[in-house]
């Protein structure tokens, strides 16, 4: 497809990862959810901060933002590029443009200044339109560390570095090995003051409430997440 069409999609895939969820779902509630918990606008935090309910629907959304670009933008494309008779191949770079630039969107929103999640909720929405095997294992390596150590950090971390092994094992092509990893290399960086925590031992566990950035937390608000990842 032509250069102008990867262009659109990946400004298209950008603007619809960027919007912040976890944010306008915790602003409804009167709180900003960046000086709370954790301080990130993901769905773990958000569980944490706002509780269970509102936890899972940031992490549906934020899937869906990324299985919305990866599903529907190389069909856009296709209808302004070079229509239903494009190479499978052609199409799947596309999907993959849109991949990257959701991923994009949802770490570095330019609404809140260009900090936004770590990606891992928008990935899997990508991983389960590209390769819905591979998010099936990685899944299972995610809850397989969650329930031993119950870091959600630690499952995250772990289901990151499988991703790239998960996808050689399932002799996908080499375009999407190298998504796999710019994925699996996003994660890893996202995550990289968990990980400090994680080896200093000061990273909560599943259920473990934090007290950072607790100032400002409506009470009922922090009654709801001190029970939630």
């Amino acid at each position: 497809m032509p250069l102008w069409v990867h262009a659109l999609v990946a400004v298209a895939g950008y603007l619809l990862g960027s919007v912040p969820t976890g944010y306008l779902v915790a602003k409804a509630r009167g709180v900003d959810i960046r000086r709370v918990g954790s301080g990130n606008i993901g769905a773990t935090n958000a569980l944490r901060v706002l509780g269970k309910p509102l936890g899972i629907l940031v992490l549906v959304v934020d899937a869906l933002k990324g299985a919305l670009a990866c599903g529907g933008l190389p069909r856009l494309a296709a209808a302004l590029g070079a229509g239903p008779a494009a190479p499978a191949m052609d199409a799947g770079g596309v999907a993959i443009t849109a991949g990257v630039a959701v991923i994009l969107g949802h770490n570095y929103t330019c609404w809140l200044g260009f900090r936004g999640g770590k990606g891992i909720a928008t990935s899997a929405g990508v991983l389960l339109v590209l390769m819905p095997w591979v998010v099936l294992v990685v899944f299972g390596v995610w809850v397989l560390v969650l329930a031993v150590g119950r870091w959600v950090s630690l499952a995250s971390i772990s289901a990151a570095v499988a991703l790239p092994v998960v996808i050689v094992s399932f002799g996908h092509p080499p375009v999407i090995l190298v998504l796999g990893l710019f994925l699996s290399a996003m994660a890893l960086y996202r995550h990289r003051s968990n990980i400090q925590r994680l080896l200093a031992g000061t990273e909560p566990r599943l259920g473990q409430a934090t007290r950072r950035k607790e100032a400002g937390v409506p009470d009922q608000v922090r009654r709801d997440g001190s029970s939630s990842a």
